[in-house]
């Protein structure tokens, strides 16, 4: 859901340019293996890069097409109007994780990295009753406009422009994750040259204004210096 946003303007675009119709069904990442894994057919497939690789691991991609699209790096947000936690270096951001009532984190890869941090701080299990994970497909920003969270963790992409909440800033370059998103041609794809020429331009640079715009970097962690 991360790149619901910056793939609908770009699709539109690609429509606009080319003249060819392009049908983008946005869902959660683990539903979107689910179906592709399933058998339901795409030309074009776009995920997290760790999805995209266990897509490809199970023959449900291309061998060869697959490209980074963009990056996205986590920030914390509270709800609109609460007071913004220090989070200038990794201590801080510790105790304003210990400090919350209820953190709200995704399904997805930031999620799981979050997870990782709070084991490695020796803190996992004092928030595990605090922690509240978001449903597949919902974005973190919903739990913290409606007031089941006080503080949140997610990709700037998701956080963006979202009602009801203040985002705080971005995690410290210590402890930044970074999400890649990648695409690559579905090994049922039934129209394989539409679906190079979508990714050709989504990977190029009059794609990279419409990236930015949705909370994104053009290309892979690398751009941030990750």
């Amino acid at each position: 859901m991360a790149t619901r946003g910056m793939l609908a303007e770009l699709t539109r675009a690609f429509q606009a340019r080319t003249g060819r119709a392009v049908v983008l069904e946005s869902v959660g990442g683990v539903e979107a293996v689910r179906r592709v894994q399933g058998g339901d057919t795409f030309d074009v497939v776009a995920l997290a890069r760790d999805a995209i690789e266990t897509l490809l691991r199970t023959g449900h991609l291309t061998p060869g097409t697959v490209v980074d699209l963009a990056s996205s790096s986590v920030v914390a947000a509270v709800r609109a109007g609460s007071p913004r936690p220090d989070i200038s270096d990794e201590a801080a951001v510790r105790r304003a994780v210990l400090g919350a009532r209820a953190i709200g984190i995704s399904t997805g890869p930031s999620g799981n990295a979050l997870r990782q941090l709070f084991e490695r701080w020796a803190i996992a299990s004092e928030l595990r009753d605090r922690i509240v994970t978001a449903p597949p497909g919902v974005p973190v920003g919903e739990l913290l406009a409606g007031g089941r969270v006080d503080l949140g963790f997610q990709q700037l992409s998701e956080l963006a422009g979202h009602q009801g909440i203040d985002v705080v800033g971005q995690l410290p370059p210590a402890i930044q994750i970074v999400t890649t998103f990648s695409a690559g041609i579905g090994a049922a794809a039934r129209d394989r040259e539409a679906a190079r020429s979508l990714i050709a331009f989504m990977t190029s640079s009059a794609a990279a204004d419409a990236k930015r715009r949705h909370g994104m970097v053009p290309g892979g962690a690398a751009e941030h210096g990750g």
